[in-house]
């Protein structure tokens, strides 16, 4: 019965400052709803990422240059980005390799692809388009459609053929509502016929296809870039639950393709679609630890926060705690009541943060879905509640024991001399 009526005491003398005891609470609040927001916005865009790559379909079996090196999976896709984002080209993977991968069994087909950016002009209208290379097939793959014309053929691709395809931004805005197909653009200074234009797709991420000009691969190698390589192959299966199987055995015609007899000394990465999927999972979930670390630092100031209060509590109650320990109160009541107003404020504030937090995470899912268009879902995981609860009550105990233990620690008489 004594801790309820330590409580008791201690919502009692709280509440004799009320200013003090919000202001001390509003630290807590916000650190605990950055902890829910984060978890649920890490939920959240880990959903948006892979619901878009699985809109690109899951039968697929994806090759790609990696820079060889006796490190981890990890480590080594890490070490090709960052060669990639320093402009590095990786020129291992060649259009003879989707050749070989092509006569396996469990392949119905495979497009090659690389990018480029060049200035499309009709007449006086002119845009900076994205140009993706990629083979006839792709149009094969299903996840994107014309609205008007034909996709190239493998005699245009194999024949360097200078004929486009244009994404529908491109075509709006080179065109209006002319009809495009049978007219020709140019591209840098020569002139390509538009056979067809794309449906409109929408933004992947930060990438809009609706920008994109589609070209054959050994056009946009030979005429345009001026290279013999290709970024990545992709590859669609004829049964998915072989995947891991066919991937292995794509690895196996590329290690002999490029004359490798030691899997670390691998210039390429194989990957099926449930291995791109828990990268992407990784990575998401990395980027919500380091944003969760961030978001300490603001609970730790919060912390502090709580910990200059009691102080000064302690000392305005000074003669409060002396009169109490003259007439019988033990170190440990008096420690315990400075302790649970501690408790107290990072609960209340845990509370409120929780609450507020969920009501911005579900204002930030809202706004992404209904005004930027995005498949954002509105996800509060159990572990962002259990996180923030522990917060709470650790940094309660934590910045609260310091302060309850001087005040417990007073000598009554000098105490009451205070007065």
């Amino acid at each position: 019965m004594k801790i309820f009526a330590v409580t008791k005491l201690s919502v009692r003398s709280l509440m004799a400052n009320k200013t003090r005891t919000l202001l001390t609470v509003l630290g807590m609040v916000i650190g605990i709803a950055a902890v829910i927001i984060v978890y649920s916005a890490g939920e959240g865009i880990k959903g948006l990422i892979l619901g878009q790559v699985q809109s690109f379909g899951t039968d697929f079996v994806q090759s790609e240059p990696r820079i060889p090196s006796n490190k981890s999976t990890a480590a080594k896709d890490a070490q090709t980005g960052q060669a990639q984002a320093q402009g590095v080209q990786l020129t291992t993977l060649k259009l003879s390799d989707m050749d070989k991968i092509n006569r396996l069994s469990n392949i119905k087909g495979s497009y090659a692809s690389l990018t480029g950016q060049a200035p499309v002009s009709y007449e006086n209208a002119l845009k900076k388009a994205i140009l993706l290379g990629v083979s006839p097939y792709f149009i094969n793959m299903g996840t994107f459609n014309l609205s008007s014309g034909r996709f190239y053929s493998d005699e245009e691709d194999k024949s360097l053929a200078q004929v486009v395809v244009l994404g529908s931004n491109v075509k709006q805005e080179l065109f209006g509502d002319m009809e495009a197909v049978g007219r020709s653009v140019r591209l840098k200074k020569d002139k390509y016929l538009v056979v067809g234009v794309m449906e409109e797709r929408g933004a992947t991420g930060f990438i809009s296809f609706d920008d994109f000009v589609y070209v054959p691969t050994k056009t946009m190698q030979k005429r345009i870039l001026g290279i013999d390589h290709v970024v990545s192959i992709t590859s669609q299966l004829r049964d998915v639950s072989k995947a891991e199987e066919t991937a292995e055995d794509i690895r196996q015609i590329l290690r002999d393709s490029h004359k490798i007899d030691d899997p670390v000394k691998d210039d390429f990465r194989v990957a099926t679609m449930n291995e791109l999927m828990d990268t992407l999972g990784t990575i998401t979930g990395a980027i919500t630890l380091l944003l969760l670390a961030i978001v300490c630092i603001s609970l730790v100031v919060g912390g502090v926060g709580i910990t200059n209060i009691m102080y000064v509590i302690v000392t305005e109650r000074t003669s409060e705690i002396g009169l109490r320990k003259a007439v019988g109160a033990t170190y440990r009541d008096i420690m315990l009541q400075f302790l649970i107003e501690a408790i107290l404020i990072t609960t209340l504030g845990g509370a409120i943060g929780m609450a507020l937090g969920s009501i911005i995470s579900f204002l930030i899912s809202w706004i992404a879905s209904s005004f930027l268009g995005f498949a954002w879902t509105f996800v509060l995981p159990l572990k962002s509640f259990v996180v923030a609860t522990v917060f709470s009550v650790v940094f309660g105990v934590i910045f609260g024991v310091y302060p309850a233990r001087n005040a417990a620690r007073l000598d009554p008489i000098e105490a009451l001399r205070s007065e």
